[in-house]
C-alpha cells in the first residue's frame, strides 16, 4: 500500500518533472475555435502564446471530465493505495467537481481531494510538499492535514501587462481598456481563498514592481523553509526583473522562475509577472 498523488495541469509541472516526482498530472484544455488542445500535451507554451497574440477571439478553457480521473482511481483502488488529489481552486474551475464525481463512481474512500484555493506556482508548492512528505513515509492523513494548513499561508500576487485580455474575457469595458493602455497602467491582482482580487494599478513596470514589493511586505513575512517561486507569461523579461528586485530586497536564496501555462495564460495574457510563496 502506497500513496499516489494526482494534480492538474495548471500547476505547470511538465511531463518530465511529473515522471521524476512520481505523480500524475491531469490536463485541462484550451480551445481556439473548434480546435481543442490538452495543456502540456498537445500544444507548447510558445505555440500557445503565439496563437493567443494572433487571435481576435479569446480562446476558452475547459475542465477535465470525471473519466479523466477514473482510470487512476480504479488502479489505486485495486492496489489498495491511498490517493491525494490536489487541484486548482474550485472557484476558478470545475476540475475539483469532476474529481469528486469520479470518486463517487469508484466508491473508494481512500481518495483525499484537496481544493488548493490557488493555481500555477501556488498549486506547484503544495504538490511538491506532498511529494516530499510521501517520500519521507509520512502517513496520508498527516500529509492532507499539512497541505490544508499550508494552503492558508500561500501568497500569490501577479502584475498583468495589459488590460486587453481582461477585456476579451468580458471583465473590462472597451473604454477602460483603451484608457488603461494609453496610461500604461499595470493592474495588480492577488489570489486569496480561491478568489481573484484587484489590489492595485500602477503606471509602468517599475512602479508596478515597487507596489508588488510593498504588497509582499503587507502580506506577511516569507517562510524561508519553502521556496519562493516567480512566474511569467510568454516573455520572461519582467519576471526576471521582479525576481532580481525581490531577491535583493529579501535576501532570497531558494527561488525559481517558471513559465505560466496555457489555461491561466488565456485569462491574463502575455507579459504578466507572478510571485508565490508561503508566509509565516
Amino acid at each position: 500500500m502506497g500513496i499516489r498523488i494526482i494534480t492538474d495541469s495548471t500547476c505547470d509541472i511538465n511531463r518530465e518533472e511529473a515522471q521524476q516526482m512520481g505523480i500524475v498530472v491531469v490536463p485541462l484544455k484550451v480551445l481556439f475555435g473548434d480546435k481543442e488542445y490538452r495543456e502540456g500535451i498537445d500544444i507548447s507554451m510558445e505555440g500557445f502564446y503565439k496563437k493567443l497574440a494572433e487571435t481576435d477571439k479569446l480562446p476558452t478553457t475547459s475542465q477535465p471530465a470525471p473519466d479523466d480521473f477514473l482510470g487512476y482511481y480504479r488502479e489505486a483502488k485495486e492496489a489498495r493505495d491511498s490517493v491525494i488529489v490536489i487541484l486548482i481552486a474550485s472557484k476558478f474551475s470545475g476540475t475539483l467537481q469532476s474529481a469528486m464525481i469520479a470518486k463517487d463512481i469508484v466508491e473508494y474512500e481512500d481518495i483525499h481531494i484537496i481544493d488548493s484555493s490557488s493555481t500555477i506556482t501556488g498549486l506547484r508548492l503544495l504538490v511538491e510538499e506532498a511529494t516530499k512528505l510521501r517520500d519521507q513515509n509520512v502517513e496520508v492523513k498527516d500529509i492532507v492535514n499539512k497541505l490544508n494548513e499550508l494552503k492558508e499561508r500561500i501568497v500569490l500576487l501577479a502584475m498583468v501587462d495589459t488590460l486587453e485580455y481582461l477585456h476579451k474575457g468580458g471583465r473590462l469595458s472597451k473604454s477602460s481598456t483603451i484608457l488603461g493602455t494609453l496610461l500604461r497602467f499595470k493592474p495588480i491582482i492577488n489570489v486569496k481563498d480561491g478568489v481573484i482580487g484587484v489590489v492595485g494599478k500602477e503606471r509602468g513596470t517599475n512602479k508596478g514592481i515597487a507596489r508588488m514589493l510593498e504588497l509582499m511586505d503587507e502580506a506577511g513575512q516569507i517562510d524561508s523553509s519553502y521556496p519562493v517561486y516567480f512566474g511569467y507569461t510568454a516573455k520572461d523579461d519582467k519576471g526576471l526583473l521582479f525576481k532580481e528586485k525581490a531577491t535583493n530586497k529579501y535576501g532570497l536564496t531558494n527561488t525559481t522562475l517558471y513559465p505560466v501555462g496555457c489555461v491561466v495564460g488565456t485569462h491574463v495574457g502575455p507579459g504578466a509577472s507572478v510571485v508565490t510563496y508561503i508566509r509565516k
